[in-house]
C-alpha cells in the first residue's frame, strides 16, 4: 500500500492531502484547480446524492435541469447578487476555434466572438429564475420547488481537493413562494434537512444559525448555516439555506396572480451543498491509518478476505463465502469479497483500512473447520472470532454501533471545542493554542467583525438559532451586546 501517512499531529493539511489521493478518493486534474473524482470517492458522493435526493422528494421537491452557460446580461440584473460573484466567474467569449496559419496548433478565431459573453454558471439563481418567469403566473402554480444536481465553477486562487476547487459538485435548491412567511419556513425547513443529514447520515454533528450580512449569500435577505468543527480545530460551512425575499422575482419580473385577485412578486429560496462534504466527511473521523467511514455512507460496509495457502483451500472458502455473503445482500448489506489472488491477505487488510470500510471478516481453512470467523471493526481497530451462525446478526448490530459510535465521539470533540470567553485576551489565547468554536459576545457592527477578522483570522461563522438572549459585553469593543455568536478560523 506505499508509504504510511503522514501523522495528524505532524502536519494536520499535509494528512489530508494524502489521504484523498492514497484512499482513491480523488486526484489532481491537467486542468489548475480542477480535480477527477475516482470511482471509490465518487461512489461515496453517490451515497450522499441518493440520500439528499430522498430527503428532498420527501420534502415535496422535484429535480430539473438548467443550463450550463448563463447570459452575461442575466447576472447584472440582481445588484448584489453580480458583486458577490463578480471576481469568480469564468467567461465564454468565443464559439470556435481554427488552425494557427503558422501550423503551430490550434488558435481561438477572432472572427467567432459572441455577441454577448457567457458565464459558466457560478450557481444558477439567474438562469433559474428567467425560466420562472415563463412558469409562475398565479397562486395556482405556487409554490414552485425545484431542486438541481450539477456542477458550477468559481475561479480560485488556493485549492484543495474536496474543500475548494474551481469545479465542484453540488446540488442547489430553487424555490418560489406567494408569502413572505411560507418562504422563510421553506429556507429553515431545508437546513433542518441537511442538518438531519449530516449527523444521521455523515455523523457529523453541527451547529444551526444564522450568518451575519457580511456573511450571507450574494442577494440573500437571510442565510441558514450548518457548522461543523473538524479535528484540526477549524470550522467548515457544510450547508446553507437562503432566504431571498422578492429580490430575483423583481429583477426578473416573476409576478402571479394572487387568490385575491391582485399582481405580486412571489417570494424566493435557495439552498445547497457540495462536495465539500467529502472533505467534511473525512476530516471528521479518520485517523492516522486512513479513513474512517460511517457505514451509511461506505460505498462497502463489510469486506470478506479469504485466508489460504493453496488453492484447493482458497475454493472451500469460495463456496462458504457465497453462503455466508447472500443473506447480507439480502438485507441491503453491501459486501465485497476480495479473492484476488494478487495480493495477500496482509495488504488487503491495510487497503481496507485506508480506504475507511467499517467491517472486515476474515476467513481460513481453521474457521471452516470451527464454524468460525475473525470479524474487525474499523472505527476503533477491534477484533472479534463469532461464529458463522451469527454472522447477519452481528454485522447488522456492528454497522448499528459503529454509525453511532461515531457520532458520539464527533459529538464530544465537538462539544469539548466549544469556549465561552469574554475578553480578548481570552480570545486569541484560545484561538491561538485551541481552535474550535470560541463563544464569545459581539456588538452586532460590521466594523467590528472585519476588525476581528483582520487580527485574528476568526470570521463569525454563524449567530445560533438555541441561543439565549443573554446581556453581556462585546469581546473587542466592550459595547452592550445581547447574545453570544460562534467565532472561528475556518475552511
Amino acid at each position: 500500500m506505499g508509504s504510511k501517512l503522514t501523522k495528524r499531529a505532524e502536519d494536520y493539511s499535509k494528512w489530508y492531502n494524502e489521504l484523498v489521493v492514497k484512499a482513491d478518493l480523488a486526484e489532481n486534474s491537467g486542468v489548475r484547480g480542477m480535480m477527477v473524482i475516482k470511482p471509490y470517492g465518487y461512489a461515496i458522493w453517490e451515497k450522499m446524492q441518493a440520500e439528499l435526493d430522498r430527503m428532498f422528494k420527501e420534502t415535496g421537491h422535484e429535480n430539473a435541469y438548467f443550463p450550463l452557460l448563463i447570459p452575461k446580461s442575466y447576472f447584472s440584473r440582481e445588484a448584489s447578487h453580480v458583486d458577490g460573484f463578480a471576481k469568480e466567474c469564468a467567461v465564454v467569449t468565443h464559439y470556435r476555434l481554427k488552425n494557427d496559419e503558422d501550423g503551430k496548433g490550434i488558435v481561438v478565431d477572432e472572427k467567432a466572438k459572441l455577441e454577448e459573453e457567457l458565464i459558466i454558471r457560478p450557481t444558477s439563481e439567474t438562469i433559474i429564475w428567467d425560466s420562472y418567469r415563463k412558469w409562475i403566473q398565479s397562486y395556482r402554480d405556487l409554490p414552485l420547488l425545484i431542486n438541481q444536481w450539477a456542477n458550477v465553477m468559481r475561479w480560485e486562487m488556493r485549492t484543495r481537493l474536496f474543500l475548494r476547487t474551481a469545479e465542484f459538485l453540488w446540488q442547489e435548491g430553487h424555490t418560489a413562494h406567494a408569502t413572505r412567511e411560507e418562504a422563510l419556513e421553506e429556507a429553515e425547513k431545508m437546513q433542518e434537512v441537511y442538518a438531519e443529514f449530516a449527523e444521521k447520515f455523515m455523523a457529523m454533528p453541527v451547529i444551526k444559525g444564522t450568518k451575519t450580512e457580511s456573511e450571507r449569500f450574494a442577494g440573500a435577505l437571510e442565510t441558514y448555516t450548518i457548522e461543523a468543527i473538524m479535528q484540526d480545530g477549524k470550522a467548515l460551512q457544510a450547508g446553507t439555506s437562503h432566504f431571498l425575499g422578492q429580490n430575483f422575482a423583481k429583477a426578473f419580473d416573476v409576478k402571479f396572480t394572487t387568490r385575491e385577485g391582485k399582481q405580486d412578486y412571489v417570494w424566493a429560496t435557495s439552498w445547497g451543498v457540495s462536495t465539500r462534504l467529502m472533505g467534511a466527511l473525512v476530516m471528521s473521523h479518520s485517523d492516522d491509518h486512513g479513513l474512517v467511514l460511517p457505514p451509511r455512507l461506505a460505498p462497502i460496509q463489510l469486506v470478506v478476505v479469504p485466508i489460504y495457502k493453496s488453492e484447493e483451500q482458497l475454493q472451500r472458502i469460495d463456496e462458504r463465502v457465497q453462503e455466508l455473503i447472500k443473506p447480507l445482500r439480502e438485507m441491503g448489506v453491501t459486501v465485497k469479497y476480495d479473492n484476488r489472488t494478487t495480493h495477500k491477505p496482509g495488504w488487503k487488510f491495510a487497503e481496507y483500512e485506508l480506504k475507511g470500510v467499517p467491517l472486515r471478516l476474515g476467513l481460513g481453512p481453521r474457521d471452516l473447520e470451527n464454524g468460525t470467523a475473525e470479524l474487525a471493526r474499523r472505527d476503533t481497530l477491534e477484533k472479534q472470532v463469532i461464529s458463522q451462525d451469527d454472522l447477519v446478526i452481528k454485522v447488522k448490530e456492528l454497522l448499528d454501533e459503529i454509525q453511532e459510535n461515531l457520532f458520539k465521539k464527533a459529538i464530544s470533540y465537538r462539544d469539548s471545542m466549544i469556549t465561552e470567553v469574554d475578553t480578548f485576551e481570552e480570545f486569541k489565547e484560545v484561538l491561538e493554542t485551541k481552535g474550535g468554536f470560541v463563544s464569545a459576545h459581539w456588538d452586532g457592527t460590521g466594523e467590528t467583525e472585519e476588525e476581528i477578522k483582520t487580527k485574528t483570522k476568526a470570521t463569525i461563522r454563524c449567530i445560533p438559532l438555541n441561543a439565549a438572549e443573554k446581556e453581556g459585553k462585546c469581546v473587542l469593543t466592550g459595547r452592550p451586546s445581547s447574545r453570544r455568536v460562534i467565532f472561528a478560523k475556518a475552511y
